[in-house]
């Protein structure tokens, strides 16, 4: 057995044996497809939560304003608000969604994730709080070398 194969077959069976019984998870791309294979970050968005308005102002996105290196943009989303989902949207990559985070009851809203951007465009979070609305944050970050070989 490989050294690799060996350390991700006991790094699995770790986290299984910490996981909480209860734990479970959505498969976005079963349950919304269309945007995953959404090329911009609205077709995404109304794929994903549908075209209700969005309320801005009450996510804070920390990024860098010049990455240097798009193959690792480090990305920081955070908020006081209740959220039962964050979501993280690209419009830099041939497929502008990248990841959605679901949160439980009593979940921190401080989510830190690197993504890969292969040129210059907006950072969307769109999070649905538990009160049924949908909150909103974008921000530019400018790629000096793209990640994704470009």
């Amino acid at each position: 057995m490989q050294r690799r194969k060996f350390l991700s077959l006991g790094a699995v069976a770790a986290a299984a044996s910490v996981l909480p019984a209860s734990l479970s998870a959505t498969d976005f791309r079963a349950t919304a497809p269309k945007a995953w294979e959404a090329a911009g970050s609205k077709e995404a968005i109304e794929a994903l939560f549908g075209k209700a308005p969005m309320i801005d102002g009450k996510i804070k996105i920390k990024a860098p304003k010049l990455a240097e290196n798009g193959g690792a943009v480090p990305i920081g989303i955070s908020s006081k608000l209740a959220v039962e989902s964050v979501a993280l949207f690209q419009d830099a990559n041939p497929r502008s969604a990248v990841v959605v985070f679901e949160l439980g009851e009593n979940g921190v809203f401080d989510i830190k994730t690197k993504i890969k951007m292969r040129k210059t465009a907006n950072v969307t979070v769109v999070a649905k709080g538990r009160d049924g609305k949908l909150y909103s944050a974008v921000q530019k970050v400018e790629v000096s070398i793209g990640g994704c070989g470009g």
